[in-house]
């Protein structure tokens, strides 16, 4: 370094460039990875799910009772993660296959099951098969107000919300839809990318 009239030392212009380039080698992974998250957005980082904004999606009151007709309320399980079906109390091939789906996703997360709850949304007041309740034991069976379910879950464009399944977190957001005809491998995945990713629930 070299000192300036004034008593004060100057840094050369090489060692300037060398300091910049230590601060960019520096930078650079940091850098790199917002560049990758940001801009490039690689497609490992996809959901196969659609991730939806619960601001645009609270939960309005459902009116929702047990089958023996007590009142309850999806707020009931706060505090774990919620993979939620709709459907009507006839449930058809296609509603049995999805609560089917729903019951071994939970078991597919292994240790981490116990954080997630089933809950079956029942739109009409047909009556529940006891054949059905007896094999999906400890999925939680609600009847609403079908009215209130369809304005409140989006549904894909030509779907209703009775052919998707949702998933709403542990603080009681409605956060993610998977798409008609499922593929439970991928929805699997996706489940356990949350669990992981997640401190909560």
């Amino acid at each position: 370094m070299q000192a300036s009239p004034s008593g004060t030392r100057t840094v050369p212009k090489r060692e300037r460039w060398k300091l910049w380039a230590i601060i960019l080698v520096c930078a650079a992974p940091a850098i790199a990875s917002y560049l990758s998250y940001y801009v490039i957005k690689p497609q490992g980082r996809n959901n196969y799910g659609d991730l939806l904004d619960p601001r645009r999606y609270p939960i309005p009151d459902l009116a929702a009772t047990t089958l023996d007709g007590k009142p309850a309320s999806l707020k009931d399980y706060r505090g774990k993660w919620i993979l939620l079906d709709v459907g009507s109390g006839d449930c058809d091939a296609a509603c049995q296959k999805r609560l089917y789906y729903t019951r071994q996703l939970r078991l597919a997360q292994g240790k981490e099951m116990d954080r997630i709850e089933r809950v079956w949304l029942i739109t009409d007041d047909k009556p529940v098969d006891t054949m059905l309740i007896r094999e999906y034991d400890g999925m939680r069976m609600l009847r609403v107000d079908a009215a209130k379910v369809q304005s409140w879950l989006p549904a894909q464009t030509g779907a209703m919300p009775a052919e998707h399944m949702y998933i709403i977190d542990p603080l009681g957001n409605l956060m993610m839809r998977f798409p008609r005809d499922a593929d439970p491998n991928k929805v699997k995945k996706d489940i356990a990318k949350l669990l992981r990713a997640s401190s909560i629930g």
